[in-house]
């Protein structure tokens, strides 16, 4: 039987080889079959140009981008995706927030997100549904960064209604190197990486990365990471293959969200109290993965497949505490989320260039298959101790999906994109408490998509999109029929939740050097079905409706300067009607980002960022709302000759006091008589300054 406890030991590392010379170009996205006229923006930031994609708001992101601005964490690269904040409620070693169309995504419901071909969203997760850890990312290693929005994408399945991306790491570098930060708050992070060719044409890379941060906060975070990738590549980009062991390892103390009332105070038990301090300092956690994948491509002038498969062993053990001593006067609240699994996976696909009705066309069919072995389990805690059992279930989860598409050109100007995906989930959940809990579902769910995409004329392009998409719910929440923590009866719920959406689209480049994409959407979701990893149980929520706006810009007026403006607004309520009121809890208004950056100017090159995350309802009737926010982060670098670099970053440079994430709840601290409604709220970190050296080789 699994076993929860994780040994105290040295963190597990894979051992890696370092390379001694760099390896030859990056492989490219294969060309569509309708060539439609392409005027690209200079520089090898965006593959977003006109004729390039099937919707105005997919695009991909290139590294030379991500090399121009900083990232606090590795999950804020996700941020260079037009419309996406991301942001962070816990320690460091936990799954970011993230914050897209409307959805606060928790820690990555509805966003799906795959690194090196493996999956990140977790489903049936101790902590939440589709829960998406992203600190073993290595920055350094991305080549590209392939998103879309909205459920118009037939290989998109679970979890990608609101979007998707797929971070693609190299198989080869330009230059081996080895990279030192140093920074405020005894943060230290090395990160070095080589890659070489074997005999027989082969090409080895490896990476390896190791970290240590306290952060801002009073009590010490602690964090210790360490994470490595080794990749084994053969082949060309018409026919090749690729296989890549990883390996990750962190634990940290966490500064959870605190009462504003307690901020108000300023003590806490006779002692200061400020906005850095935690409530109960026994919070934190660790975790690990480690994985093995392979994939294998062939393309001719007609036809193109592809198969991968993956093996992934998680675990994750976290420790928390939101309401202090609401339900537990006498010890505390303090909880723990467990999980352990294996996953398995494999993916195929084959598409061809045929005529259809005598027209130019491109059919692709696919299938997907995964399988999660989990251990799953919640308990009350006391400073890290297990004093009683909440839940603990085995699941055997299996999801299969197939689609099939076809993109047929009409007309010199209108292409037809046509698809229709369908999934099938079966859950088979053994509850080793309460066997009333324990049984076997399934569920099963057809999705067809279309797309129309019109022009170009003068540079410019038109979209039309629709879908459904969907997400899976807790496989424990199909079959529970007792409240674990209450002994109420409970319904359970279904195990595919739906999502119809919508979208207008344009995408121009008519002005010399900018790139302009407008695109306006909706989104309905037939329920917003949550599974609360802190209670053990699903809580039933109601049909959503969102929409909105987009706007996003990239402009270079001159070779050495780029300028980056995004805009997005939603409107996001519950479709039906509740005396409580239709807005949707942290459902944030607006997002917007704008970037300047200065490139190549001699050996020094710039960026400047303003990052505007705006207002929510945090209740249902508006009367609480969460404040807007706006940093400003900064980066120089100058070159130290050809294949070295020093790099400063400031983040958070006017050193505002703001907040990463804001919630209303009722909670009770230690010595109140009663519970109280407020408002708790993580801060974002104070300026930080970090320092990088980095030395190719």
């Amino acid at each position: 039987m699994p076993s929860f406890h994780f040994s105290r030991g040295r963190p597990r590392v894979l051992v890696l080889a370092s390379a001694l010379c760099a390896a030859g170009a990056h492989g490219q996205t294969a060309p569509a079959v309708v060539a439609l006229e392409r005027v690209a923006v200079e520089g090898r930031h965006y593959d977003n140009a006109v004729g390039s994609s099937d919707a105005a708001s997919e695009g991909v992101i290139r590294a030379e981008l991500l090399k121009s601005r900083p990232a606090l964490r590795p999950g804020e690269v996700l941020e260079f995706v037009p419309g996406l904040i991301v942001t962070q409620h816990s320690g460091d070693g936990k799954a970011n927030q993230y914050f897209l169309r409307g959805f606060n995504l928790d820690h990555g419901t509805d966003f799906a997100t795959t690194v090196n071909g493996l999956p990140v969203n977790m489903p049936t997760h101790g902590h939440g549904q589709g829960y998406a850890d992203l600190n073993f990312l290595i920055p350094e290693l991305v080549e590209r960064i392939e998103y879309r929005k909205g459920p118009y994408f037939a290989k998109n399945g679970d979890f990608a209604a609101a979007g998707s991306a797929d971070i693609v790491y190299r198989q080869t570098l330009d230059d081996n190197f080895a990279a030192l930060t140093l920074g405020q708050r005894q943060f230290q992070r090395f990160v070095g990486a080589g890659a070489t060719t074997l005999g027989g044409g082969l090409n080895l890379l490896a990476a390896l990365e190791v970290q240590h941060n306290d952060g801002p906060w009073r009590l010490p975070e602690r964090l210790r990471k360490s994470n490595g990738v080794l990749t084994l590549s053969g082949g060309t980009r018409a026919e090749g293959w690729s296989a890549s062991l990883m390996g990750y390892d962190a634990r940290w103390n966490s500064t959870d969200q605190v009462p504003e009332r307690l901020i108000d105070a300023g003590r806490y038990n006779g002692q200061p109290f400020g906005r850095f301090d935690a409530v109960d300092t026994s919070d934190g956690g660790n975790t690990r993965r480690s994985s093995f994948s392979g994939e294998w491509h062939r393309a001719t002038d007609a036809s193109r497949s592809r198969v991968s498969a993956y093996a992934m062993d998680y675990r994750l053990q976290l420790f928390s505490n939101f309401t202090y001593a609401l339900d537990r006067p006498d010890d505390g609240d303090q909880f723990s989320q467990q999980d352990e699994r294996r996953v398995y996976g494999l993916a195929a696909s084959h598409s061809i260039d045929h005529a259809w009705a005598g027209l130019p066309a491109r059919s692709e069919i696919g299938l997907q298959l995964r399988q999660d072995r989990i251990r799953v389990g919640l308990f009350d805690t006391v400073q890290r101790r297990i004093t009683a059992t909440t839940r603990d279930d085995q699941v055997r989860q299996t999801q299969a999906g197939v689609y099939g598409q076809t993109s047929v050109e009409l007309t010199a100007w209108l292409r037809a994109v046509a698809g229709l995906r369908a999934d099938e989930a079966r859950f088979d959940v053994n509850s080793l408490t309460l066997a009333a809990n324990s049984g076997r579902t399934s569920a099963h769910l057809l999705s067809p998509k279309l797309s129309l995409i019109a022009g170009p004329w003068a540079r410019t392009e038109f979209f039309f999109n629709a879908g459904r998409g969907f997400h899976s719910n807790d496989a424990r929440g199909t079959t529970t029929r007792i409240d674990p923590k209450t002994g109420d009866a409970l319904a359970p719920v279904p195990g595919l939740v739906a999502a119809r959406g919508l979208e207008l689209g344009a995408r121009t480049e008519w002005l010399p050097g900018l790139q302009s994409s407008l695109a306006l959407w909706q989104l309905d979701f037939d329920s917003e079905l949550v599974y609360v990893g802190d209670a053990g149980a699903t809580e039933a929520n109601r049909p959503s409706k969102r929409r909105g706006v987009e706007w996003n810009n990239r402009y270079v007026p001159e070779p050495w300067l780029l300028i980056d403006a995004d805009l997005a607004w939603t409107h996001a309520r519950f479709a039906d009607t509740d005396p409580a009121g239709n807005r949707i809890p942290n459902a944030v208004d607006k997002v917007a980002s704008l970037a300047v950056t200065l490139r190549d100017l001699g050996p020094w090159s710039a960026s400047l960022q303003w990052r505007y995350l705006g207002s929510g309802a945090l209740i249902e009737d508006n009367s609480v709302r969460s404040r807007a926010s706006l940093t400003t982060n900064l980066r120089v670098s100058r070159r130290l000759g050809l294949r070295s670099e020093l790099t400063l970053d400031v983040f958070n440079l006017a050193d505002r006091k703001v907040n990463d994430i804001e919630y209303f709840y009722e909670s009770r601290l230690p010595g109140e008589a009663a519970a109280v409604a407020d408002r708790h709220v993580h801060p974002a970190e104070p300026r930080t300054v970090r320092l990088t050296l980095k030395l190719g080789f």
